[in-house]
């Protein structure tokens, strides 16, 4: 089958489609991830699903939901599997992924991430596919955007 063929098949929807509310966990890892578990509760209105605290204090893992989503993190680790990650900032800003946060008040967000003190990348504005949107760094360097655009929802 050719790659055109491929692109043009129909997705086949999965039993875990169906039933699971996100298969798709973004994971990050932390210097201060403890901070960071609060930063991203207040400024973004996660909440706490699953927290497992190491005896000195640093995040094992953690698991965060928003809506349908989650987002799962740990403190940074100096062993064989945490070696393999950097945070932006050992890599001079410089980041190989992002999220998209689906929210109905863009503004009250924008406002919460300014209070929190994240460096704002884009500024809150209107985009011409409809939606209301910012992008931000969290206190580790982390981008997130967020906005009202909802990928899933149904074109009027």
């Amino acid at each position: 089958m050719s790659i055109q063929e491929q692109a043009s098949a129909p997705t086949v929807t999965t039993t875990m489609e169906k039933t699971s509310p996100s298969t798709i966990m973004p994971t990050l890892r932390y210097h201060d991830a403890p901070a960071a578990i609060q930063w991203l509760c207040q400024v973004f209105g996660f909440a706490r699903h699953a927290v497992y605290a190491n005896p000195d204090g640093t995040i094992g893992h953690a698991e965060l939901t928003l809506g349908g989503g989650m987002i799962m993190l740990g403190s940074e680790k100096n062993d064989e599997y945490g070696r393999g990650f950097k945070s932006p900032a050992e890599l001079g800003g410089v980041e190989t992924r992002s999220s998209y946060i689906v929210v109905p008040d863009a503004d009250a967000v924008y406002t919460r991430a300014l209070a929190a003190g994240a460096t704002v990348l884009r500024p809150l504005q209107n985009t011409d596919y409809g939606s209301r949107e910012f992008s931000v760094k969290d206190p580790e360097g982390h981008t997130w955007s967020v906005g009202t655009y909802d990928p899933w929802a149904k074109p009027e």
